[in-house]
């Protein structure tokens, strides 16, 4: 049984809200740097070059690459040989998020109940996903999610007939619908499967799937290669203004479902798609 204070979530985690405010991740460098290469509209390629622009001078200038900075999602998985010890868990966690948020002076978007709306002042508390998992490690990933995309979230609960011929109307339903208002170009989170809330919570587990890493699934990969071409052929483009890249990555991920159902949950990131990832 190995020990781990939760002392050190709390400094990982603060440190974890700081980087991924400020940095693009290397998967998701990569696939900004191919689309501002390979844009074939001038207005397009424009707006991308500003985008890269302004996440060169942030990084370069520590500043975030965002107005936005999010509402603090955390992803921790908990190997079940670890003895966690020196606090609760859940209030480690968000300390790590006021710390990260308070003293990387990091906007603080979250307010302390939905219809009253008074400001936490520390963007606490972080919606939090838990997992036991074999082994002796904490794996923890951190996704601050801006709301102009994630207001553009769905869920479709369709049919079984209706295949996976609807599972992709869907999606380009989602997207066409969300238009300029998710901030293009964006990264498309798919959840198959599962129930109500967990499509949507595979949805959002997708956007921090390194873009990289593909899925074990045939018809999986064949159905996210498709959706990234019929999307970039819809003609939003960067910032809304037209092109050919409308979505940076679609990465799709299912869940055993039950006989009479096929959830779908459409999660969208805009163009920064933060997420950071450790092992304690």
């Amino acid at each position: 049984m190995r020990e781990v204070n939760v002392s050190e979530i709390t400094s990982n985690i603060k440190e974890m809200c700081i980087e991924a405010n400020h940095y693009l991740s290397p998967d998701m460098k990569k696939v900004f740097q191919e689309a501002v290469e390979s844009e074939k509209s001038s207005l397009g390629k424009q707006v991308l070059d500003q985008l890269n622009e302004n996440l060169d001078i942030a990084a370069a200038d520590m500043i975030p690459i965002c107005q936005d900075t999010g509402m603090a999602v955390v992803f921790i998985n908990v190997g079940q040989d670890v003895h966690l010890v020196g606090g609760d868990i859940t209030d480690a966690i968000n300390e790590g998020v006021r710390q990260g948020y308070v003293e990387g002076y990091l906007r603080k978007s979250v307010v302390s109940d939905p219809i009253i709306r008074e400001n936490t002042k520390d963007n606490t508390p972080a919606v939090i996903h838990y997992g036991i998992v074999p082994g002796d490690k904490v794996e923890i990933t951190v996704a601050p999610k801006g709301f102009g995309s994630e207001n553009m979230s769905r869920v479709f609960m369709l049919k079984p007939a209706d295949g996976i011929e609807g599972v992709k109307e869907a999606i380009l339903t989602a997207v066409k619908d969300a238009g300029p208002n998710a901030c293009p170009p964006m990264v498309v989170g798919v959840g198959v499967g599962g129930t109500f809330e967990q499509c949507a919570l595979l949805a959002k587990k997708a956007l921090t799937r390194n873009l990289e890493e593909e899925s074990p699934i045939e018809y999986v990969r064949e159905l996210e290669a498709e959706m990234l071409e019929k999307i970039n052929a819809l003609g939003i483009g960067p910032g809304g203004l037209g092109g050919t890249k409308t979505a940076l990555a679609v990465n799709v991920e299912t869940y055993p479902t039950h006989i009479a159902g096929l959830p779908v949950g459409i999660n969208i990131c805009c163009h920064v798609n933060r997420h950071a990832h450790r092992v304690i």
